[in-house]
């Protein structure tokens, strides 16, 4: 089996409207690690369903965010896109880890429980399960890269723990594979993006943006129109003080922080010069400067999405061909795999 040094594996979940966060934090990134990395976009719908959705709105967000990678840059031909129910190798990679991972390392997992909440015993094992599902979905490519955010670096520390499990458990039986180093799964290396990874709400400058807010004014989606953008920036939560003129000017302001960080990582600039710009000025002119930059940067996105969805069999075939590739990749893994543990095949 030919040592992969180079590849990447991200996924977006097709939950909710894709928003200004998704877009900052993740997506816009993907395009340019095509230069660096072998790279595999995943819509991961499998995740998707470990909370109820309905199923004909799961099938139109897949598409959306397969056409969301596509519009900003992400090359089918060049990268593998895909969504994560197409491979199978995905779930049966998943059991094998969930006879890997330990109980005790699923309960420290703290995502599960800031999603199940209080409602805990009705929360779905799929939902419990999330993580192992996640290491199954890096290590099926043996990807050596994984792109996180800060809510997913705990993720990505179990798929460490997990890889390195298998390669110890059953070690001999990977040499016995050809792998003399005894490492069949590798230690996945994060990559943590630059500025603006957490993009705040527009309601609540504590609390991240997020798809599934209460309320359609605390976040900008990326198919908001020009009016909708104004609106809900004219609307953001601020406080009465004028933009400082130093980043340190900042400091307990988590609203104004907020929309300066918004602006620097739409224009390219830092926060410093976003203030030098526009320190001493009111919300009244910074803000309808930042909806219409914001416009600029989203309207060409939002058009392309639309194009895209208005053609569905276009965006099926890309995710079926692109299945049909991560399936070959998967299955060089899975024969191994299968033949490590011990099954007849």
């Amino acid at each position: 089996m030919t040592k992969i040094e180079n590849r990447l594996f991200s996924g977006v979940q097709p939950t909710g409207d894709l928003h200004l966060g998704n877009y900052l934090g993740a997506i816009r990134r993907f395009a340019p690690m095509q230069d660096k990395f072998e790279c595999i976009f995943c819509v991961v719908d499998m995740h998707a369903i470990t909370v109820w959705q309905e199923p004909e709105a799961l099938r139109q967000k897949t598409r959306e965010v397969a056409a969301a990678y596509i519009a900003t840059g992400v090359d089918p031909e060049r990268s593998i896109i895909f969504n994560q129910s197409q491979v199978m190798q995905h779930a049966e990679l998943a059991w094998v880890f969930n006879c890997v991972a330990r109980i005790g390392w699923m309960n420290r997992m703290t995502q599960f429980k800031d999603k199940a909440g209080k409602n805990r015993e009705n929360a779905s094992l799929g939902l419990y399960a999330y993580p192992s599902l996640m290491a199954a979905d890096i290590l099926v490519y043996r990807a050596t890269h994984v792109p996180v955010g800060d809510d997913q670096k705990q993720h990505l520390e179990l798929t460490r723990d997990i890889a390195q499990k298998f390669n110890n458990d059953f070690n001999s039986q990977i040499v016995a594979e050809g792998f003399e180093d005894g490492q069949f799964f590798p230690q996945t290396e994060p990559l943590i993006s630059g500025p603006a990874m957490r993009i705040m709400s527009l309601r609540d400058g504590s609390k991240k943006m997020s798809k599934s807010d209460p309320s359609e004014m605390s976040c900008i989606a990326l198919m908001d129109d020009a009016d909708k953008i104004a609106q809900k920036f004219k609307k953001a939560k601020t406080d009465p003080e004028p933009l400082p003129s130093e980043a340190d000017g900042l400091d307990g302001r988590p609203e104004a922080r907020n929309l300066v960080e918004i602006y620097a990582a739409l224009s390219g600039m830092t926060p410093q010069d976003v203030l030098q710009e526009f320190g001493g000025q009111g919300f009244g002119a910074f803000k309808p400067a930042l909806a219409e930059l914001a416009v600029s940067k989203l309207s060409p996105i939002s058009s392309e999405i639309s194009r895209m969805l208005a053609d569905p069999a276009e965006l099926d075939g890309i995710l079926r061909k692109g299945g049909e590739r991560a399936a070959a990749h998967a299955e060089e893994t899975m024969k191994h795999v299968r033949e490590i543990v011990g099954f007849v095949s």
